[in-house]
């Protein structure tokens, strides 16, 4: 059995996820740069979960994201600022502090999402229509399968 300290090289299958992992995270990174330093990866996580949640409490969105309720509202205060979500009540309970996303949120979130899809075309476009697809297919299940993981209880995927 390996120490601690000592390393072992993953399966080649593992290693090439691995990269592709990489990969992915530089495209998403690179994604951001449409925004020119306006949001960090943190901010734009939570305001594309936001976007697709629509309006909801803090804990909720906490929840969401997997973060403590302080980080949430300390990012919220941030976009709160910048003017890309806005805080509310609950009609039913006015200690329940809501957040949604604002136009302005919506923009950063179409704007990235959209330099993203540019970046990922480029990439697919270097393979063959036989490859894209073959390529689509694995990531499809590669999903789904990691999807039937967090089922059994390991750490979700994020919206990124």
């Amino acid at each position: 059995m390996a120490s601690a300290t000592q390393r072992t090289e993953p399966r080649a299958d593992v290693a090439a996820f691995e990269r592709l992992t990489q990969a992915l995270v530089g495209i998403t990174a690179q994604s951001l740069d449409a925004l020119e330093g306006t949001v960090t990866v943190s901010q734009f996580r939570l305001l594309r979960t936001l976007d697709g949640l629509g309006r909801v409490s803090s804990s909720t969105l906490a929840t969401a994201v997997g973060s403590a309720a302080s980080s949430v509202t300390r990012l919220v205060d941030k976009l709160e600022s910048a003017g890309y979500v806005a805080r509310g009540t609950d009609p039913h309970s006015r200690s329940i502090v809501t957040v949604e996303v604002t136009p302005a949120g919506r923009a950063v979130v179409t704007a990235v999402l959209a330099r993203r899809h540019v970046l990922l075309e480029t990439v697919l476009d270097a393979l063959s229509p036989e490859e894209r697809e073959r390529a689509a297919e694995a990531a499809a299940r590669f999903v789904l399968l990691a999807g039937d993981a967090v089922a059994a209880g390991a750490k979700g995927p994020v919206a990124l």
